[in-house]
């Protein structure tokens, strides 16, 4: 299936306008909107986006750290990595409503696409998965999915306004994110016929990003790359 790229300007609720990326096919399909990793809008994302969209959904990727730094856009090495959490720190300053209200506003857009179709789900890497939590908290996303979302588990207080399927990944062994961080987001969510919580006991963070040595676990990733893609197609194509 053939993927078309372009560039897309979004506003901000503060009237200011951030970039985003759009992949999408001739026949478009249900809206995703993507959230990067610490990296920014990189290899990793782009590549998850194209095959999205070869699988039939039309993705919107936002440029999250737009109010730090426009377009960042970094290697996966180890210099790569303190200079990806410096650009964290500093979004970290950022007002939390504000960030989230960027997401929000990104979500608006996707779904005013032309190419999209049905419904509308926000998935998120890293830090791009505690910030599709925190869309999915803040409005109506039709799905969610959140990949070793690093920092949910203190922003449980949110978690009765979800109201959409969520599907949450980690890794057992993930040194960012503890167990009894992920036992608590479990228990938040119990219950609730239509949450997930997915765990592939040896692997670490970011196991699902093979361009980056440091994380990546083939193994994990194909376990849990088919669950994602059992989930948006039961959630978005229903």
């Amino acid at each position: 299936m053939n993927v078309a790229t372009r560039n897309e300007r979004v506003e901000a609720p503060t009237g200011e306008c951030f970039d985003a990326q759009v992949f999408v096919s001739v026949e478009g399909g249900p809206g995703i909107l993507l959230l990067q990793e610490i990296f920014g809008v990189e290899e990793f994302v782009r590549t998850k986006a194209a095959l999205l969209a070869e699988m039939g959904y039309s993705v919107l990727v936002p440029d999250v750290f737009w109010r730090v730094e426009r377009n960042v856009s970094l290697a996966h090495d180890e210099a790569a990595l303190e200079v990806a959490f410096g650009y964290m720190g500093r979004f970290a300053e950022i007002p939390r409503d504000v960030t989230t209200g960027d997401l929000v506003a990104a979500l608006t857009h996707l779904r005013a696409l032309r190419e999209v179709t049905g419904k509308t789900a926000v998935m998120g890497y890293c830090l791009g998965g505690r910030l599709a939590f925190e869309v999915a908290a803040a409005s109506d996303p039709d799905a969610c999915v959140a990949y070793y979302g690093s920092g949910i588990a203190a922003e449980l207080d949110r978690a009765p306004r979800v109201t959409c399927p969520v599907l949450f990944h980690f890794g057992g062994s993930d040194p960012y994110i503890s167990q009894a961080e992920i036992g608590a987001i479990s228990a938040a969510f119990a219950g609730r016929p239509d949450t997930e919580v997915v765990v592939q006991e040896h692997a670490g963070h970011a196991f699902e990003n093979s361009f980056a040595p440091m994380f990546s676990d083939p193994k994990a990733a194909a376990a849990s790359w088919p669950v994602t893609v059992e989930f948006l197609t039961r959630t978005l194509r229903s």
